[in-house]
């Protein structure tokens, strides 16, 4: 089963969101400009396609053009539940967290899961946590 990949169309910081992403994960990131699109709606260096390679997220994102919305995150999370190491999840956490907020710090809760929520600098609010304890 393929899971569905986030896409964010981003008010002209698709580079910027995808080097920061890039950075958190520990991944590369790969971005195409409208130029080599050959597309004319937009200025030529902005992001027409990027993604995060060869990490633990998968992520596409691109600049907004034309009369295009921009990304808003209402209602949702995206959730990193269990989806690697204790102490990556958690540095992950903090480093989403720079720039950004964090709405209900990472914590221990009466079930024994740990587990926060994070709004990073962009306007993704992320759902992390993990089972047990920081050692891996």
């Amino acid at each position: 089963m393929t899971a569905p990949t986030p896409y964010l169309r981003l008010p002209g910081t698709a580079r910027e969101a995808l080097t920061f992403y890039g950075d958190v994960f520990g991944c590369g990131v790969q971005l195409h400009t409208l130029d080599e699109f050959n597309r004319t709606d937009g200025p030529p260096d902005a992001v027409a396609h990027g993604y995060l390679v060869d990490g633990p997220v998968t992520l596409y994102a691109s600049d907004a053009t034309g009369d295009e919305p921009s990304f808003r995150c209402e209602g949702m999370m995206l959730s990193l539940l269990g989806t690697d190491t204790p102490s990556n999840l958690r540095r992950w956490f903090y480093d989403l967290a720079d720039g950004g907020r964090i709405v209900d710090d990472l914590q221990t809760r009466p079930w024994g899961a740990s587990d926060g929520q994070v709004v990073d600098r962009h306007g993704l609010h992320w759902l992390i946590g993990f089972e047990g304890d920081d050692t891996d």
